[in-house]
Parts: structure tokens; C-alpha cells; sequence
């Protein structure tokens, strides 16, 4: 076999039960160069520098490889001013997990002299921070791409970037190394630091540049952040080893892995001292902290202990997975304080049929049971959900024992998904016999029963004080501001500017289906109970 080829092989995504090397077939790509374990490619006349490439083989491994924490991340010297006169814009998609990878990015940018934009015309360098969870999700990336492409045309200097899930994937980079190749850098979920010299490699070489890590490598603890707002997310583990059969994520996050303790808690407590008035601890599955620690025994629910001791009005988590939601953290969470009553609990089916081939790891009864704790635990408690409708082989009866199961918990408001499969999961392999117009009438169902619930409980809001952080004003009347009551529900009410990120008391007027309105209490004397 001939150098050339060799390389091409390598490239190819290792066999499995279904195979992935179409997407890296490159037999017909030139090598230019290989140099420190890089290879360049000509391919349909653009240069491509591959550093490492996605594997969905390599990202399922969980191996006992030892997770390094690093406190040491400096941008080079002869980077540091890269950005100097030139201008960054981040698109992002998915969930708070992006969001905090963004603040990431636009901390990285910022540091590197970029300053922020959201014209496109201005952009020297445009991200798109993508979600790989669902098939639409994708399909909105691409079609952004088409949009870009006329601007790059335009723009011959603008660099253009994908990052994020859909980076992970194998098919994903395959597809745009052949159809989109006006990219100039793809890097993946575990290499976010890397992006000063990505940035460098791409502006200099003039060629699309290829590094996605498939092992997640170790924890970065002191990279730059730009947050704005009152609000911030705190990235408290990394990844997911459920290996739900409809899910992406493990192989697009890596395996779990967590913070030390300190390192979150001195994060929380400098967001204390900033003014911060509402922090968000995040995970693919948050409530799985600390299982991978071996030196100490220390789980979420002493995690969240610690940090319901410190000087900051709100603390949310997001997102919990059942298995994993003991009886200590129920305990810690009933003690109230800065811990919020709002609890995002997915349950994906009502159905234990359903949830078995979903390989969720938990029955019906055993989710109620979790539910009912919690309730008894802590009576004012607010649950939200994700359900997935349609998964394959969902019969009509499964269908209704979602919907019997939604009544049952009275959840406040859900997350609702048509099934949507995902190259290179287990159900991507699994017949999908539910034709779409019983998809789409299914989920319009459990849509309307969500919308009863949430309709309900607002009605029941009337007449109570609730404690509102103020978000902004508005969209539609500068006159009235929105904000979030402990338990997430979406405010409305009538006030000045000024109050913006501000905590306001006020009393719930009027309910809608899915935001309540309320009047101020201006007397600072009035002292009653707030949800």
C-alpha cells in the first residue's frame, strides 16, 4: 500500500456494526504534506489539514485512562494579540451546555483582542456552535452554511468556523470536508481551548483545518469567560455514560467527568462577589457528580449543600437524570434557601416498554416513585420534563401511558420531541414504524395537555406573592418587564427600567398559559411567603 493511501485508510472510520468509512473515503484526496502527526489533503481544490478527525468507535470507549486537571492555560505570547482591529460573532445552538462553551469562546476571543459583534458585514471570524441532539438542529446549521458561503465569497478573509456536537460526528465533518469545503476550522466539544491556535493555523495556512478530539482529554479550569447579564451557567462535569439508545451526547461529550469541588465552589463564590444573582450548575447529567471520584466521597447532593451556604439568591441545576437523583440530594433541596423549587426531571415515556428500549434505566413506577419523594419532600416543588413521542415500536397504548403518566406527575411544563434518529446510536438501527402523521397528531396531544397543565397551574398563582427577578423589558411594550419567579415561571409585570436585575415583589394579577402577570408591591414592609 502506498503512502497516499495508507493515510486515506486511516482516515476512515474503524467498522462497526453499521459503516461509517464513506464518510472519511477520501482514496480520491491528494496528500501535500505531512508534518507532527498532522496530514494535509487536497480535496476538490482546497487544502485540509486533518490534526485528528472524529471517531464514533473512539468516542463510545470508556477507558480507565486517568482525567488530569490543569490550572496553567495561557494563550502564547505570539497569539495573544491576534484580534487586535478585528471582530468575533458566535452562533449558538442547543442547550446551556453551549451557551457556557460560547462564554468560553467569546473569553478566548476577547483575551486574543476580538471584540464582539453582531453584524456579519463587520465579522473578521464567524462560529457556528452547533447541537447535535436533533436532526433539525443539523439541518439548520447546513442551511446557515448555504447563507455564509455567499459571504465568504464576498469576504475571501473571513474565517469560518463549526464547533460544538455536530463536530463530534463523523458523518458530520465528512459532509462538510466534501460539500462545504469554504470552512476554514472544525473542532469538536473537547478541544475548546485550542481554538487561539486553530485560529492561527487558519488564517495563516490559508487551509480548513480539522481537529476533533474523540477522547476527551482532561479538565481546563482556568479558561477565560466573558458572561453578561445576572445570570450565569457553571459547567460542574463534563459527558455522560448512560448511552441512552436514542442519544448522541456520550459520544459527542465523552465519558463523565467531574470538577473538583474546590474549584467549583471558589467559581460560585467569585460569582457571589461579582453581583451574579442566579447561577445554573450544569451538566449532560448533572446529578451523576462525583461518581467518578476516587479519592474522596463527595456527591452532588454535598455539592449543592456546600454552595446553599453561600451568598448568591439562586441556585438551579439543570439537567438531572432519575437514576441518579438520591434520597440526600431530595434532603439538601427540601432545606430550601438559595436552592430553587424548580426540578427538570426528564422522564422521555410514560411507557416501561418504551423506556426499557430507550435503555433508561428506571420503570414508570420507579420514576412516580422519585416524584412522589420529591413531593412529599418538598411540597411546593415545580417539575418540568423532556419526552420524546414516536420512539420506535411506540405503540398507541405506550403513547397513553405517556400522557397518563404527564397527568399524573401535573408537570408544569415539558420539552416535547418527535424521535429523531441519530447516526450511530442503537435506535438509528431500530425499525422506525410510526409514520409521521401519527407522530406529529401524538405530539400535538401531549402539546395540549402540557398547555392545560401549565394553564392550571397558573390559575392557581392568583393572589400569590411570588419573588420576581427581572430579566429585561418587554419585546413588545418598553413598559412592561419580564422576569422568573424560584420556580421558573415567566412574569410579566408593569415597572421602571431601573428594576432590571433587581429581586421585586410582586402579586400575581392574571394567568396565561404560559406566563402569569403580576403588580408590584413597592412597601419593602410587605413580608409575606413567595413561591
Amino acid at each position: 500500500m502506498s503512502k497516499e493511501s495508507q493515510n486515506a485508510a486511516e482516515l476512515q472510520s474503524v467498522k462497526s456494526e453499521k459503516d461509517y468509512s464513506k464518510y472519511f473515503d477520501f482514496s480520491g484526496a491528494k496528500v501535500i504534506k505531512e508534518t507532527e502527526g498532522k496530514t494535509t489533503y487536497r480535496i476538490k481544490g482546497r487544502d485540509i489539514t486533518i490534526n485528528s478527525a472524529p471517531s464514533y468507535k473512539n468516542e463510545k470507549s470508556r477507558g480507565k485512562e486517568e482525567i488530569q486537571v490543569h490550572y496553567d492555560f495561557v494563550i502564547p505570547p505570539q497569539i495573544a494579540k491576534l484580534g487586535q482591529g478585528k471582530f468575533y460573532l458566535i452562533a449558538t445552538y442547543g442547550c446551556q451546555m453551549n451557551e457556557h462553551d460560547t462564554e468560553v469562546m467569546r473569553g478566548l476571543f476577547e483575551e486574543m483582542g476580538y471584540q464582539a459583534t453582531e453584524d456579519r458585514q463587520q465579522a473578521d471570524v464567524i462560529l457556528l456552535n452547533t447541537c447535535a441532539v436533533r436532526e433539525n438542529a443539523e439541518d439548520k446549521v447546513f442551511g446557515e452554511l448555504g447563507h455564509l458561503k455567499h459571504l465568504k465569497i464576498e469576504k475571501p478573509g473571513l474565517i469560518l468556523g463549526v464547533c460544538g456536537c455536530m463536530s463530534q460526528e463523523e458523518s458530520v465533518v465528512g459532509r462538510i470536508m466534501q460539500k462545504h469545503p469554504f470552512v476554514d476550522i472544525i473542532f469538536g466539544t473537547h478541544n475548546i481551548h485550542r481554538l487561539p491556535q486553530l485560529l492561527q493555523d487558519a488564517m495563516f495556512s490559508k487551509e480548513m483545518v480539522v481537529e476533533v478530539w474523540s477522547k476527551e482529554g482532561d479538565i481546563i479550569e482556568n479558561l477565560p469567560k466573558k458572561r453578561e447579564g445576572m445570570r450565569a451557567w457553571i459547567n460542574i462535569m463534563y459527558g455522560c455514560d448512560k448511552f441512552c439508545t436514542y442519544c448522541i451526547v456520550p459520544y459527542t461529550r465523552g465519558k463523565e467527568r467531574s470538577r473538583r469541588p474546590e474549584d467549583v465552589i471558589a467559581e460560585v463564590r467569585d460569582l457571589a462577589r461579582q453581583g451574579f444573582k442566579e447561577i445554573t450548575l450544569l451538566g449532560q447529567n448533572v446529578n451523576a457528580y462525583g461518581k467518578d471520584f476516587e479519592d474522596i466521597q463527595y456527591r452532588f447532593g454535598d455539592l449543592m449543600a456546600d454552595i446553599s451556604k453561600i451568598d448568591i439568591p439562586r441556585v438551579r441545576f439543570t439537567t438531572s437524570h432519575p437514576r441518579d437523583f438520591d434520597d440526600h440530594l431530595i434532603e439538601v433541596l427540601a432545606g430550601g434557601g438559595n436552592l430553587v423549587e424548580h426540578i427538570h426531571l426528564p422522564v422521555q415515556s410514560g411507557s416501561s416498554e418504551v423506556l426499557k428500549r430507550m435503555s433508561r434505566k428506571y420503570s414508570r413506577e420507579m420514576y412516580l416513585e422519585l416524584v412522589g419523594k420529591i413531593k412529599r419532600a418538598i411540597p411546593d416543588a415545580v417539575l418540568t420534563t423532556d419526552i420524546i413521542v414516536g420512539f420506535p415500536g411506540e405503540t398507541d397504548e405506550q403513547f397513553e401511558d405517556t400522557l397518563s403518566l404527564v397527568s399524573e406527575v401535573g408537570f408544569h411544563s415539558a420539552y416535547t420531541f418527535i424521535y429523531s434518529p441519530r447516526v450511530g446510536t442503537p435506535a438509528a438501527d431500530m425499525e422506525d414504524n410510526i409514520p409521521m402523521e401519527v407522530k406529529k397528531a401524538r405530539l400535538a396531544r401531549l402539546n395540549s395537555l402540557i398547555a392545560e397543565l401549565s394553564r392550571v397551574s397558573h390559575e392557581r398563582m392568583v393572589g400569590q406573592l411570588v419573588e420576581v427577578l427581572v430579566e429585561g423589558e418587554s419585546k413588545n411594550n418598553a413598559h412592561v418587564l419580564s422576569g422568573r419567579t424560584r420556580t421558573n415561571k415567566l412574569v410579566h409585570l408593569e415597572g421602571p427600567r431601573e428594576w432590571i436585575g433587581q429581586f421585586i415583589q410582586a402579586r400575581v394579577t392574571d394567568s396565561q398559559t404560559w406566563y402569569i402577570k403580576a403588580e408590584p408591591i413597592i412597601e419593602p414592609s410587605a413580608q409575606e411567603a413567595v413561591s
